[in-house]
């Protein structure tokens, strides 16, 4: 098996070709390499694909469930006529997303993107932001030697603004350490950056960065929000003062 890599409209494109079998392990390091640089969108292209037996399939499962489990898309094009009874005998085609041109899947991807994006916009409505300044440690997730102390400038149940970092880049998964009073339990937290402060146009919140929170529990979740609702009525107090 082999696979070419290339980028078009912001998702990765593999190019797949050969036998995908019990050798084809190649695939799933790829995928894990494209999540680690950042990109989310994978699309597989089936086009000169020659055999596809079930070791592969549990291959390209097992390709799928990382990406999934890392907030990501995978999604198909071009599966030839003699591999599309395997998908069907496998229930892939039940669970994946499979186009008939690379044009279409990419237009997909595209609204999906919107369709998030209206989401996250009615997701940030329902969460209250408080203004605090909480010191905290910021790690590279899959490099825990890059780490920086920054501020917690602005926090919600979902993410948070944070002031002072500046190793870090659009798409990063990050760990953040942090207390909140007055137990001061430590909270580690699992989270992408999504927001790059512009040093010319908003010079008073740089170096800065928006974080939303990654694989974020219940529980953690309901400690924030009610850290947030136990606070924001002294903000609101110490503001009319």
């Amino acid at each position: 098996m082999e696979v070419k890599a290339r980028i078009e409209k912001n998702v990765v494109i593999l190019d797949l070709s050969g036998n995908i079998d019990v050798n084809s392990a190649i695939f799933v390091e790829v995928v894990g390499q494209c999540l680690r640089d950042g990109y989310y969108d994978i699309l597989c292209n089936f086009d000169e694909v020659d055999s596809l037996d079930y070791m592969g399939v549990s291959v390209i499962m097992i390709a799928y469930k990382e990406v999934i489990n890392s907030n990501g898309r995978m999604k198909f094009v071009n599966i030839p006529i003699n591999l599309k009874n395997i998908f069907s005998v496998a229930g892939l085609d039940k669970e994946i997303d499979i186009y008939a041109t690379e044009d279409s899947a990419l237009e997909s991807f595209k609204e999906d993107r919107v369709i998030d994006n209206i989401k996250k916009m009615q997701l940030r409505r329902r969460f209250k932001r408080l203004p605090i300044d909480i010191k905290i440690e910021i790690c590279d997730k899959y490099s825990k030697s890059n780490c920086e102390k920054a501020d917690i400038l602005n926090l919600s149940g979902i993410g948070a603004y944070i002031y002072g970092a500046s190793k870090f880049k659009l798409g990063d998964r990050v760990i953040l350490k942090f207390r909140l009073s007055p137990k001061l339990e430590e909270m580690e937290l699992d989270a992408e950056v999504v927001w790059i402060s512009d040093k010319q146009i908003q010079p008073q919140a740089h170096p800065g960065m928006g974080i939303e929170f990654r694989n974020i529990s219940s529980i953690i979740q309901a400690k924030i929000l009610d850290f947030i609702d136990k606070n924001l009525p002294l903000i609101s107090t110490d503001n009319g003062k």
